[in-house]
């Protein structure tokens, strides 16, 4: 029974899919067959890909591959969340993403999806006392690509960053479940005190582009926030915001705006 039940536990559909689609990518493309083998299907699991990605991306002449490797191995070791977690922000992608066709693409080329997973390292090594190596992913994830994480916030799964250049997220903030924002979205805050200051984000959100959610304020679940829209005060579930500064202007739309990636405001 024993033996059955760890067979059971070792299926993970995920990582099979990857790992399918990467042998059809070296079929398709063998100049890409290094690339593939040494950063997919030479590893077991996603959590060891995964772990061998961050450290190749974020490596430098301050920090080499191998120490961040093992950083990486060891925190995806001591919280599987972690391999969870990013086995929903792949599929996030996967099924929000119409750019997206296969779930090689973000482990391999998208940005948002890197930074997101070097994130939430960055947030095991905070969490757990190490704060200055914290700090330098948050910096090398922010130099590299553009997106820049404070590591003291906490993010949910199944997150899409589409596009992510310039996503400022800050030390308080909190965002919730299968939330979606584009590119150049701040999360910030609008003072100098120590205490919460950042915006709480709940599930199933979608935040367009440009959009600035500034202050220690609470957007409900399964709202929408406009493109270029700045957020000053607390936002009801289900509800669209639009301006500046942002007013309600109606229903989300749609019962997971998140999910639909519907941005465009409808007339009555």
């Amino acid at each position: 029974m024993n033996k059955q039940m760890a067979k059971v536990t070792t299926v993970d559909p995920v990582w099979t899919q990857i790992c399918d689609e990467a042998r059809a990518a070296v079929r398709d493309e063998p100049l890409l067959g290094a690339l593939i083998h040494a950063g997919l299907l030479h590893h077991p699991t996603l959590e060891r890909a995964l772990a061998y990605r961050f450290s190749m991306k974020l490596a430098s002449a301050e920090m080499s591959e191998q120490l961040l490797r093992e950083i990486a191995e060891e925190a995806f070791a001591a919280d599987p969340a972690l391999g969870q977690a990013a086995r929903a922000d792949l599929v996030a992608v996967h099924e929000r993403d119409p750019a997206c066709h296969r779930l090689i693409q973000p482990l391999l080329f998208f940005k948002g999806f890197q930074a997101l997973q070097s994130y939430r390292i960055a947030h095991w090594l905070f969490t757990n006392g190490r704060r200055d190596m914290a700090y330098f992913v948050q910096m090398r994830t922010s130099e590299l690509f553009g997106v820049d994480i404070h590591p003291g916030a906490k993010i949910g799964r199944g997150i899409m960053m589409d596009h992510a250049h310039s996503i400022v997220i800050g030390e308080t903030a909190v965002v919730g479940d299968n939330v979606s924002m584009l590119h150049s979205v701040t999360l910030g805050g609008t003072g100098k005190e120590d205490e919460e200051r950042h915006p709480k984000i709940g599930n199933g959100v979608l935040i367009g582009a440009g959009a600035k959610v500034l202050g220690n304020i609470h957007v409900g679940d399964y709202s929408r926030i406009a493109a270029g829209s700045v957020v000053l005060e607390d936002v009801p579930c289900c509800k669209t915001v639009a301006g500046v500064p942002a007013k309600i202007v109606g229903e989300a739309g749609c019962d997971r705006p998140a999910r639909e990636m519907d941005q465009l405001l409808h007339s009555k």
